[in-house]
């Protein structure tokens, strides 16, 4: 069984088969001079020769044991090498796919399902071509040389193994369908599993809260006796191959046996020959049943392959070599649909200066986070153009692009380390006195610093601060990144009122040197913006200031007065309850 795709794979490391075939060979050879050298010896006790006639297969025997100790070793080492380095390289091309699909999402592959595969299907491949595919080639060519060599003393015995040795293969041949079902069936239920695993404890506060963790206990224990189940199926079948392949080579040695037997007694081959041609028997059927034990690992090595192939060919966003010159934004008559069916955004024309704010408003639903996609890049419009600098985005240099702009939204991550070293992978190079001022911009020095100042460690999606508090320090670590061009979306959702509107200060100081672009569902963030676009079920509806679009009295006047009569209703309503005590 052998895969064109993941012989692709192997790139350079393809000699190391070859090497390791060729060592494995010599370990054959040196296998027969052992045999020969024991027969000689046989050979010269019947004969009742010079007891210093068995110095010459004594040496024979000592010369054929070191080449076969010399070819073990370095086969040992090869397999471990093309091992080492077939890891190494698949990990280096996930982990660079990863890197090239960039903010794009993998649709067609979960986070747990991503890891299990990069890291374990990786190890059950590193099987496929260290063992597997080297034993491939191995039992190709020992028949042969078996074959050639025995023919030379009795062609009849030859004849008869080299016609049961294909027998082992047409027994994996038989089995391979059943079990490459059984493989592809088995890596979806692990992957299932995997993912439904990695949800439960993600969610578990939820679980606990709405006290449906006795119920996905339930869904996981199901999962896993399926899981279970397909094992067991995976094993059952293994054993049962086994058994069959364990059977044709005895049976194919026994036979072979026999017609050597038959032969001497006949006087056609003497004794000593007849006892090599049946420890060589054996050895016809060892390279093939060494590949059927091999088999199953290889199959699951290959299973996990294929997703890693189609991860590897799963298409990123096209990029080109064009530096930014320019970081003024447009869209220009710019179309975009999910599913090619319904029109997210339709004909849609936005500018952005390369300094100033614009905002970005409207309900849900209306298009504003695809806008948002589109300008970072993650995603292409259908027709129209996306213009950075008046070039096309999709002619950029994506390392150029990237270093020009920061999107800021309400999940922006923060990793699991101090406060300092979140702010080290914006800037490398930044001091203290210049994160104090960030974190002073968004008004959370004062909490940073009774709580471990800059070695605070962060935990493990942000659950040692507040919701408020995580997206105080992102604001904070964009701010120091000193980008071009910042997208807030959203960027102030969970945020008290008084930061917020030290935030949004501080947004419209750097918009007068910056392109900034804010998204927010909450239009009293926006009123100082210099340009507001009103999107509507994926159109621009309306556009200007916001004291422009409050005199043409359509729908973002309608939508502002209405936000600001909850607001002030919602204000009363707590000064009564104060009252009120």
């Amino acid at each position: 069984m052998l895969d064109k795709d993941l012989l692709k794979l192997l790139g350079p490391n393809k000699k190391y088969v070859v090497y390791t075939v060729l060592s494995m060979v010599l370990g054959l050879i040196a296998n027969l001079g052992i045999t020969s050298s024991i027969c000689w010896g046989i050979a010269i006790a019947i004969k009742s020769e010079p007891a210093i006639n068995f110095i010459y297969p004594v040496i024979t025997f000592l010369i054929a044991i070191v080449i076969r100790f010399v070819a073990s070793y370095i086969t040992g080492k090869l397999k471990d090498r093309l091992g080492r380095n077939v890891k190494r390289d698949l990990r280096n091309k996930t982990y660079n796919k990863i890197l090239e699909l960039g903010v794009n999402s993998t649709d067609e592959m979960s986070m747990a399902g991503l890891t299990q595969v990069s890291v374990e299907g990786i190890e059950q491949l590193d099987m496929y071509y260290s063992n597997y595919l080297p034993q491939f080639f191995f039992s190709l060519i020992a028949p042969i040389i078996l074959f050639i060599v025995t023919a030379i003393f009795d062609w009849k015995f030859a004849l008869v193994l080299l016609c049961c040795v294909p027998l082992i293969p047409m027994s994996i041949v038989a089995v391979s369908k059943y079990a490459k079902k059984i493989f592809n069936k088995y890596w979806g239920i692990y992957t299932s599993m995997g993912d439904s695993f990695l949800d439960s404890v993600q969610g578990l506060k939820e679980l606990k809260i709405f006290k449906a963790d006795k119920q996905k206990h339930e869904k996981i224990n199901e999962k896993s006796e399926e899981f279970r189940k397909i094992t067991m199926k995976v094993l059952v079948m293994q054993l049962a191959s086994v058994t069959i392949m364990d059977l044709v080579a005895f049976a194919g040695a026994g036979t072979g046996t026999a017609v050597a037997i038959v032969d001497m007694v006949n006087g056609n081959i003497t004794p000593q020959v007849a006892i090599f041609l049946m420890l060589v028997a054996v050895e016809f059927f060892l390279p093939l049943r060494a590949l059927g034990s091999a088999f199953h690992i290889a199959m699951n090595g290959a299973s996990a392959g294929k997703k890693i192939i189609n991860l590897l060919n799963a298409k990123g966003q096209t990029w080109g070599k064009e530096k930014v010159e320019a970081t003024d934004l447009e869209l220009k008559d710019v179309s975009f649909s999910y599913d090619g069916k319904r029109d997210v955004l339709n004909d849609v024309n936005m500018k952005f200066s390369d300094h100033g704010l614009t905002a970005i408003v409207g309900e849900s639903g209306s298009g504003k986070s695809t806008i948002v996609n589109l300008l970072i890049g993650a995603i292409r419009q259908n027709q129209g153009e996306v213009l950075v600098g008046g070039k096309p985005i999709e002619s950029l240099d994506r390392r150029d692009y990237y270093s020009n702009i920061a999107s800021v939204s309400y999940n922006t991550y923060i990793f699991n380390d101090t406060v300092y070293n979140n702010f080290k992978l914006a800037k490398y190079d930044v001091t203290e006195d210049e994160i104090w001022q960030a974190l002073k911009k968004v008004n959370l020095d004062k909490f940073i610093k009774d709580n471990g100042g800059f070695s605070k460690v962060i935990t493990e999606d942000a659950n040692n601060i507040s919701g408020g508090q995580r997206q105080r320090l992102a604001l904070a670590i964009n701010l120091i990144a000193d980008k071009n061009i910042y997208i807030f979306d959203e960027a102030t959702s969970n945020i008290d009122v008084e930061s917020e509107a030290i935030i949004m200060d501080n947004v419209k100081e750097m918009s007068k040197t910056k392109n900034v672009i804010v998204i927010s569902h909450r239009l009293a963030n926006v009123v100082n913006a210099d340009n507001i676009y009103y999107l509507e079920n994926g159109v621009t509806k309306e556009s200007g200031t916001h004291q422009e679009l409050l005199c043409q009295n359509g729908s973002y006047a309608k939508l502002y007065n209405t936000q600001k009569e909850l607001e002030e209703g919602y204000k009363t309503y707590l000064k009564k309850e104060i009252v009120n005590g």
